[in-house]
């Protein structure tokens, strides 16, 4: 029997599962900083500075949501525990907490609409972390299937936190953020239609520790990845957004430069079209 399905002998791997926790951890320390700004809000005091570092967990999240997948894809420590632990997390990082900043940022001026707005998203996210799960148990992979199947979670609460980042910098000195807080309503709407459409995503799983490149594409990453930490403010949801338009429009990008852009092989494609058969 397979200890993985047997409650008396549940594999539980170390390192992945702390980078889990350390999501799960990071979400909850959104949810108390979101719950700080409120009663700022309430003295009459700047919530700019809670806010702020209720996104830098959101998206402190997301690294360690991208780590844990990681670490065991690397070790060959997949389980079907720590799937189902990542997802539990990615429920309160990915979806109540970015829900819970957007509505104390301008959902609360809607009232009940703001509500609805604020569950719709996490009822969206939520359903797609199940069947995320779903397809995995069928296709019998622990860690999942190689494409996304809409828009993912953490990359939704990864663009929602980017943007407020944005948006904070755009008004910086002010106790509120300005217009530009009207977008946040449509775009978590929009997101929650993402998140359970089926359009395919990469999952960039073919991206490991074990990855090569040629110099002039490491030297690009390592470009990028210095001009994201220098422009921090904005840079982000540059990257979230990029990711979420490619999926809209991959099906028109030719098969050479989608595994080129993805990292993967033939063979690794060929392998995983077999496995959606």
């Amino acid at each position: 029997m397979n200890k993985d399905n047997d409650p008396n002998g549940v594999k539980i791997y170390l390192l992945p599962n702390l980078m889990t926790a350390g999501n799960l951890f990071c979400g909850f320390a959104a949810l108390i900083n979101i719950l700080d700004a409120v009663v700022q809000i309430n003295a009459g005091l700047d919530p700019a500075g809670k806010i702020h570092v209720a996104i830098w967990f959101i998206l402190g999240a997301c690294i360690f949501d991208l780590l844990d997948g990681r670490l065991a894809r690397l070790g060959g420590n997949e389980s079907v525990f720590g799937r189902e632990f990542d997802s539990l997390a990615d429920v309160v990082s990915f979806g109540v907490a970015p829900a819970l900043l957007v509505w104390q940022i301008v959902l609360r001026d809607f009232d009940r609409y703001g509500w609805l707005i604020a569950f719709v998203y996490l009822a969206c996210g939520t359903l797609r972390l199940a069947r995320f799960n779903s397809i995995a148990a069928q296709q019998g992979a622990s860690d999942g299937p190689k494409d996304f199947l809409g828009f993912p979670i953490p990359a939704a609460a990864g663009l929602i936190a980017s943007l407020t980042l944005f948006m904070l910098w755009l008004d910086a000195g002010q106790k509120t953020i300005g217009p530009w807080k009207f977008a946040l309503p449509p775009l978590m709407l929009f997101l929650s239609f993402m998140m359970f459409s089926k359009v395919k995503y990469p999952s960039f799983k073919a991206v490991n520790w074990r990855t090569r490149h040629s110099i002039p594409k490491f030297m690009v990453t390592i470009v990028v990845l210095i001009f994201t930490a220098m422009n921090y403010e904005w840079m982000p949801a540059m990257i979230f957004i990029a990711y979420l338009l490619y999926g809209l429009a991959r099906p028109l990008i030719s098969q050479a430069w989608r595994r080129e852009i993805e990292d993967e092989t033939e063979d690794e494609e060929a392998a995983a079209e077999n496995r959606g058969a």
